[in-house]
C-alpha cells in the first residue's frame, strides 16, 4: 500500500516529434492536489484505490478501515500491508482494524515497494495534459483507475517482484511459508 499525489501541474513524460521539431506540452500551474491510495497484490495484480484530498493519520485511519471492510479482513481473513515508513503510516494514532497487519519497510528503500510501481501506470494518462478543473482530474483518474483494475496481468507484471512470494495455499488465500 502506497499513496501519490497527483494535481493540476502537469506531469511531463518525452514524446517522439519529428526531426528538427521540438515537442510541446500545454502547462497551466495551478495548486490543487488528489492523493491515490492503492493498495495492490502483486501476486494476482488486483489492486483497491480511495482518491482523497490529504494525507494524515486521520485519512490513514479512514482509508484502512474502508479497505478492511471491502475485502474483508478480519478474525478469518489476514491482510498483510507492505508500507513505507511515511509519519501517517506508523503513528501510534492511526486505528488498525483487526485482520489488518502492517509491515514498514525499511527507511530510504522505495524500491521495494510494490505499489510504488503502480504510479508510473497511473500517470499515463495524465502527463501532458492540463485539466479544467480538479473535477476533471478525478474522472480522467478514475477511469484509468477502472483500466487498470480491468488488467491485472499488466498490474501484476508491474508490481510483482522475483523475490516476492509465490507459494499461495488455495483454501486460504495465505501465502505459505
Amino acid at each position: 500500500m502506497d499513496e501519490a499525489r497527483v494535481g493540476l501541474i502537469p506531469t511531463y513524460r518525452a514524446v517522439w516529434a519529428p526531426r528538427g521539431e521540438r515537442p510541446t506540452a500545454p502547462s497551466r500551474r495551478r495548486y490543487q492536489w488528489r492523493y491515490d491510495w492503492a493498495f495492490v497484490h502483486p501476486l494476482s495484480g488486483e489492486t483497491v484505490h480511495y482518491i482523497w484530498t490529504g494525507v494524515d493519520t486521520a485519512t490513514m485511519s479512514a482509508t484502512l478501515a474502508a479497505f478492511a471492510e471491502e475485502v474483508g479482513a478480519g478474525p478469518h481473513r489476514r491482510i498483510v500491508l507492505v508500507l513505507d515508513g511515511a509519519g501517517w503510516h506508523t503513528s501510534k494514532k492511526v486505528v488498525v482494524p483487526e485482520g489488518i497487519h502492517r509491515v514498514f519497510l525499511p527507511p530510504y528503500s522505495p524500491e521495494l515497494q510494490p505499489a510504488e510501481r503502480l504510479f508510473p501506470l497511473i500517470n499515463e494518462a495524465l502527463a501532458n495534459k492540463t485539466f479544467d478543473s480538479i473535477e476533471h482530474l478525478e474522472r480522467v483518474l478514475a477511469d484509468r483507475l477502472a483500466a487498470l483494475d480491468g488488467d491485472p496481468l499488466l498490474v501484476s507484471d508491474h508490481t510483482r517482484f522475483h523475490w516476492w512470494p509465490n507459494d499461495i495455499i488455495p483454501e486460504t488465500n495465505r501465502i505459505a511459508s
